[in-house]
C-alpha cells in the first residue's frame, strides 16, 4: 500500500438482494407465519426464556426455507441481526427471533433487509438466515413469533390445528383483545 492509497475512496459493500414479498393474510388480530414449516406451541420451543413466555406469548415455526417475512404490518422497532421487533399498526408488539442461542453468532449467517424505523407490510422479507451456519454452530433454527406486550391482551393462541404445517404468510396465531 502506497502513501496515497490510504486516501482512496473505499468501495461501499454491495446491498443485499432483497427477495420478493409474499401474499400474507394481514389483519388487526392475527400473526402471519414468518416462514413455511411446522408450527409449534411456545411451550415447545427448546429455550426456557421463550417456552416460559418470559418475552411474551406466541408460537414458533421449524423453518423449511431461509427467508423470514414480516408477520404483521407496522413499524420496525428493533433490528438485532437474528431478530426483528415490529410494532403492528393495531398495537401488537411482535418479536421475530430466529433460532435458539443464535445471538452468540453475532450476526454471522444472517442478512437483514430492514432497519429500525422502517415501515413494513406483512409478507415483506425482513431477514434471511443461513441454516447451515446455525446448524454447524450447534444451534436450533426455530423461528419464534412472540407478542412482547401480551399482558395487554386476553390471549395469544396458536391458530394451527395439531401443530401442523403452515405456509409463510398464512395465519399462525391469533390475538384476543380484552
Amino acid at each position: 500500500m502506497g502513501l496515497f492509497d490510504m486516501f482512496k475512496k473505499k468501495e461501499a459493500p454491495e446491498a443485499p438482494v432483497v427477495p420478493a414479498s409474499i401474499d400474507a393474510q394481514d389483519g388487526a388480530d392475527v400473526l402471519c407465519s414468518p416462514v413455511s414449516g411446522k408450527a409449534i406451541k411456545m411451550a415447545d420451543v427448546p429455550d426456557p426464556v421463550f417456552s416460559g413466555e418470559v418475552l411474551g406469548k406466541g408460537c414458533a415455526v421449524w423453518p423449511e426455507g431461509e427467508v423470514v417475512y414480516a408477520p404483521v404490518s407496522g413499524k420496525v422497532t428493533v433490528v438485532m441481526g437474528h431478530a426483528v421487533g415490529i410494532m403492528s399498526d393495531s398495537g401488537v408488539e411482535v418479536l421475530v427471533h430466529v433460532g435458539v442461542d443464535t445471538v452468540n453468532l453475532q450476526g454471522k449467517g444472517f442478512t437483514g433487509y430492514v432497519s429500525q424505523g422502517d415501515q413494513v407490510a406483512a409478507g415483506q422479507p425482513i431477514l434471511s438466515m443461513d441454516r447451515s451456519v446455525i446448524a454447524e454452530a450447534g444451534y436450533k433454527d426455530c423461528v419464534v413469533v412472540a407478542v412482547s406486550n401480551s399482558a395487554e391482551f386476553a390471549d395469544v393462541e396458536l391458530a394451527v390445528e395439531n401443530e401442523g404445517r403452515v405456509e409463510a404468510g398464512s395465519v399462525v396465531a391469533k390475538v384476543t383483545r380484552k
